[in-house]
């Protein structure tokens, strides 16, 4: 069984008065003191930056590795969210006519489905990074966390594309149709980077503590599909907040993909039933889970390799 590569901290310390010096080396030497990390916390920040060549290294593979041979290529990365939406058009909005605020189907969908796609893509390949890159972590060593974040870096590009795709829809939808007139985005786009950043701390967090259970219980990683697909069903992608009675509405916002698919809504479109409390919730879940996934994480990475 390959024994797990254990990082080390190296502290510099002055040589004690009265030691040696070694020959040719001037009195005034150090010596390096190898410590094991302690804590859940002790997370080497600074090692993600001096990496960051094999991050970028990543970050292209994934990317490339997604569509490489198809015809469409990256496109398929626009592709998806629009059939998604097509088909929540003619499903839930023609057919069982699930209201959406009075909005046009088109751009209620896609406002919902434009971070989601970016959590949804990201979640599952983070949880199975430590088993699918288990034979590059038992070769060499570099901080495991560089994985789970080229992965985040990497969708962001398909995020970006989907983005561009969402404002086209938008603009024909708010000045070419009579429909759009009711679309009035607001300063709080302004905000939106800020959704797309507790986007990616929650599935990084919560992609974290799969990638740990994973390592050991392998059951999980054939789970992850079906969790998505019922996280999203739970996020109101479909419908729209107001939906819910008033008085279940924070129980619905301690999802926090919630407070992120209705604070897109409301930026670019300008309605939805979100109050400062379950942005308030939604935030605080995402650090508590991002913290304890990195610290999880973080321990797990320094024996895993005896798991898989």
């Amino acid at each position: 069984m390959a024994a797990a590569l254990t990082p080390f901290s190296l502290t510099p310390r002055p040589a004690r008065a009265g030691e040696s010096s070694e020959v040719g080396l001037p009195a005034t030497n150090y010596e390096l003191v190898i410590e094991p990390s302690k804590g859940w916390f002790d997370i080497r920040w600074r090692e993600l930056l001096h990496y960051r060549d094999l991050t970028l290294l990543l970050v292209r593979r994934d990317f490339v590795s997604k569509y490489k041979q198809t015809v469409l290529g990256p496109a398929w990365f626009v592709i998806q969210p629009l059939l998604t939406t097509l088909v929540f058009t003619i499903i839930f909005g023609n057919v069982a006519r699930l209201g959406t605020d009075g909005m046009p189907h088109v751009p209620f969908y896609l406002a919902g489905l434009l971070l989601w796609s970016y959590f949804a893509q990201s979640l599952p390949a983070i949880g199975s990074c430590l088993i699918v890159n288990s034979n590059l972590f038992t070769k060499v060593y570099f901080p495991r966390l560089v994985v789970p974040l080229s992965i985040l870096l990497s969708n962001l590009i398909a995020l970006a594309l989907q983005f561009v795709t969402f404002l086209a829809f938008w603009a024909y939808y708010r000045y070419a149709t009579e429909a759009g007139a009711v679309m009035q985005a607001n300063w709080t786009v302004l905000l939106f980077p800020l959704l797309i950043i507790q986007t990616a701390m929650l599935a990084g967090g919560v992609g974290l503590w799969l990638a740990v259970i994973t390592s050991q219980y392998r059951d999980l990683q054939h789970l992850m599909s079906f969790i998505v697909q019922i996280w999203m069903y739970a996020s109101f992608i479909i419908v729209p907040l107001s939906d819910v009675p008033e008085r279940f509405r924070l129980w619905a916002a301690l999802n926090p993909m919630v407070a992120v698919v209705e604070g897109t809504r409301y930026a670019f479109l300008g309605k939805a039933a979100l109050t400062p409390l379950h942005i308030g919730v939604s935030a605080a879940i995402t650090l508590v889970v991002f913290a304890t996934g990195v610290a999880a994480f973080g321990r797990i990475e320094r024996k895993f390799v005896d798991y898989i």
